[in-house]
Formats: C-alpha cells, sequence, structure tokens
C-alpha cells in the first residue's frame, strides 16, 4: 500500500511540475542598438506583434530592451525575431529567454530608473 502512495505522490509532483512549465510563458528578451525615439519602438512593436506566435511586445528604449512573449503553448523563433528586428534597420546585440511575463519585465525596467 505505501508503494502506491508513494506512485501517487510522485505523479501528483509531476503533473504540478508540468502545468507549471505550461503556466510560465516563454518571453524572449533582445538588446537591440539603434532605437531612439517612439516610432523606432512602435515600428519594432508593431512588427513583432504581428508574428502568428507573439502574445505581447514590450520595448524599452533608454535600456535597449525589446521583450517579445509568446503565446501559451508556444516559443519564439529566435532567428525570425533578429530577421525582424535587423529588417527594421536595427541591430540585435543579445539574445537571451527568460520565463517572465511581459509585465514583470516592465516593472523590472521601471524599477531601474
Amino acid at each position: 500500500m505505501r508503494s502506491i502512495q508513494k506512485l501517487a505522490l510522485a505523479c501528483t509532483l509531476a503533473l504540478a511540475s508540468i502545468a507549471a512549465q505550461a503556466a510560465t510563458p516563454s518571453t524572449t528578451k533582445l538588446t537591440v542598438n539603434g532605437m531612439v525615439c517612439a516610432f523606432c519602438a512602435q515600428g519594432i512593436e508593431k512588427r513583432l506583434g504581428a508574428l502568428p506566435t507573439t502574445q505581447a511586445v514590450y520595448v524599452n528604449l533608454g535600456q535597449k530592451i525589446v521583450a517579445v512573449q509568446a503565446k501559451d503553448g508556444q516559443t519564439n523563433d529566435v532567428d525570425k525575431l533578429r530577421a525582424e528586428v535587423k529588417e527594421a534597420g536595427y541591430d540585435v546585440v543579445k539574445v537571451e529567454t527568460v520565463d517572465q511575463p511581459i509585465d514583470a519585465i516592465r516593472a523590472a525596467a521601471k524599477a531601474k530608473k
């Protein structure tokens, strides 16, 4: 009987872990050089927001950050994001994938001001 309880506990923990991973959004954070004005930010936001996997986009000119949150259950194609930013006329100097929603990235950027 004890082994069944242990197995049930292990299954419950595994399912909880899978659910937590599914609930955590996949966000790609880009460091972009060349953005200098609100028009730059708006153009990048519009371009990346039109991609089929994009849930939300956040652009911070001062910190040179562009964050793209994928829709639930999807991931961003980093090469596609780089290409879109490059085609818009800007240079991507760093790319990282973070397990944070756009709101958390926005709040962290605001706290750095």
